[in-house]
């Protein structure tokens, strides 16, 4: 396969089928770590019993299947225009969701996951790869747009810059250096975080065994990026949505460094104005209390924020 990055951004691979049901979403909300208090996300039979919104960024992985699967596999065939690139030297770089719908509590057949490169970047460090996605019911309804960016690490196609991006999520207001955050909320992952959240549907072995860990230099086993992406998810519906995941209209972040499962984490958010349809937009960052790193940079949300929940 000839390398032509022109080739790469605006190439549409074929749309996923995926599904999920309850059972899902339970498990999705303990690799978040959910707690026993939060009802509402843990207990099928809770009166308010729903999807937290982050929900669909592990379909890309899980797909249809209630069965485990290979992790290479579940990513496709390769883009046309790239060089082979080495999976065990690829980290999630970003994640963006903008809920459209709130999800069903069962999906049932039909739904599909499409999927749309959006840009590249060659620079001297590896190339980094930009998508977008659709989550489309059986009627081509969209329940929520995905954006995502992967990082790959020393990868290299024609050794020159280049940088061609056609669409992304929304841009947020930065972080006010003038005064303390509005809201701060600590948690702290289990020791377990990764072997509960890889039964969403990421089974790369990175999270699980500790010689592939070490090999890609991180000392051994981390959490999944995404894993701490829901646990700041969860830190704003709680604190600023009153703990109703549907008061959660956008959330993205960047990835900046790893989590080990047992760390424990800190979300500082600050309100930086009003945002669409009546929700305001949030400002955060989510910060390693055991490494003393950031783990969510640029954090960006559109919450509509609960009565007691005022500033």
């Amino acid at each position: 396969m000839a390398v032509d990055l022109s080739k790469v951004v605006g190439f549409e691979g074929p749309s996923k089928p995926v599904s999920w049901n309850k059972r899902d979403l339970l498990l999705y909300a303990a690799g978040v770590g959910a707690k026993a208090d939060d009802l509402n996300l843990v207990y099928e039979l809770d009166k308010s019993f729903a999807a937290l919104p982050t929900y669909p960024v592990v379909l890309m992985l899980k797909g249809d299947s209630q069965e485990l699967n290979n992790f290479a596999s579940q990513l496709g065939k390769p883009t046309p225009g790239l060089p082979p690139l080495d999976l065990n030297k690829m980290v999630h770089a970003s994640q963006a969701i903008q809920i459209l719908k709130d999800l069903p509590l069962v999906s049932g057949p039909g739904w599909t996951l499409t999927s749309k490169t959006t840009g590249v970047i060659e620079n001297k460090t590896g190339i980094i790869l930009m998508s977008e996605s659709l989550l489309l019911d059986p009627k081509k309804v969209p329940y929520a747009r995905l954006f995502g960016s992967s990082f790959y690490i020393g990868a290299k196609a024609t050794g020159d810059k280049f940088s061609k991006i056609i669409s992304g999520p929304p841009q947020g207001k930065p972080i006010p250096k003038d005064r303390k955050a509005d809201w701060s909320m600590q948690d702290k992952t289990t020791p377990e975080q990764a072997l509960v959240f890889r039964l969403s549907g990421d089974y790369n072995p990175l999270h699980i065994d500790p010689s592939i860990g070490k090999a890609a230099g991180f000392g051994g086993v981390i959490l999944h990026g995404l894993s701490t992406y829901g646990f700041g998810a969860r830190a704003l519906i709680k604190a600023i949505g009153g703990n109703d995941p549907r008061s959660l209209k956008f959330f993205g972040v960047h990835f900046t460094s790893p989590v080990k499962p047992g760390d424990a984490l800190e979300t500082d958010a600050w309100e930086v104005g009003p945002g669409p349809e009546g929700t305001t937009e949030i400002a955060f960052v989510t910060k390693n209390l055991t490494s003393g790193k950031v783990v969510l940079g640029g954090g960006m949300a559109y919450i509509t924020k609960a009565p007691q929940a005022k500033l």
